[in-house]
């Protein structure tokens, strides 16, 4: 297998947890988008949406990361980041796209360099902005977690779930927007469960071969 990603893309590291999760290592394939390698032809050609990550498991090429990592669960089922009881699952799940689908996408670099190209946003309101949507899907996430007496040490019980696949890189984006973290608790307390883990410790943006 070949993942096509970058570094320092949420939606890559999240692809990254979850396949070392499942302890596969594909070939690393960097991306540069600071260069905007990913509007080129070549990478055109892998995936028409000119976004990472893809994965190439050599029959064909995966794109969106919910979709690979759901290929990742039914292809390699163990160790599952799903729990096996229904209303257990959709709450995984359901946690996953408080980042997934509400949080992460409205501060992803296309968005953020639109806001500076398209309407002169300084840095400064580049990161208020970030912080705005990080910090509403943050309370959200961390009542959620509150109100949950089968929690445990993860997001959802004693190991790691899809929804810590999603969590943790948007803790790295909140860091890097300078996005003041103490007021969650329970999702820094989730946090410092994951990174004692080896598979979240290598799937890290600093870790990776293209990180500077």
């Amino acid at each position: 297998m070949k993942l096509y990603n970058f570094f320092r893309s949420g939606t890559s590291h999240r692809l990254r947890i979850a396949l070392n999760l499942k302890g596969l290592t594909p070939e690393y394939v960097a991306v540069d988008l600071r260069v905007d390698e990913h509007l080129g032809e070549a990478f055109r050609a892998i995936n028409p949406q000119q976004m990472v990550p893809a994965l190439d498991t050599g029959s064909e090429v995966l794109i969106q990361s919910p979709a690979i990592i759901e290929w990742l669960e039914e292809k390699y089922p163990t160790p599952a980041l799903l729990p096996r009881d229904p209303q257990r699952r959709a709450r995984v799940r359901a946690l996953a796209a408080v980042i997934g689908c509400d949080t992460h996408p409205v501060n992803n670099r296309r968005i953020l360099e639109y806001l500076r190209k398209n309407f002169g946003a300084s840095e400064d309101a580049i990161n208020a902005w970030c912080g705005t949507w990080i910090g509403a899907g943050f309370d959200a996430y961390e009542a959620l977690l509150a109100a949950d007496p089968l929690r445990g040490r993860f997001s959802h019980g004693d190991a790691p779930t899809l929804a810590d696949v999603y969590l943790v890189p948007q803790i790295e984006s909140a860091r890097r927007f300078k996005v003041d973290l103490s007021r969650w608790p329970r999702i820094m307390a989730v946090e410092q469960a994951c990174i004692a883990l080896q598979a979240f410790i290598d799937a890290a943006p600093a870790r990776q071969p293209d990180a500077p």
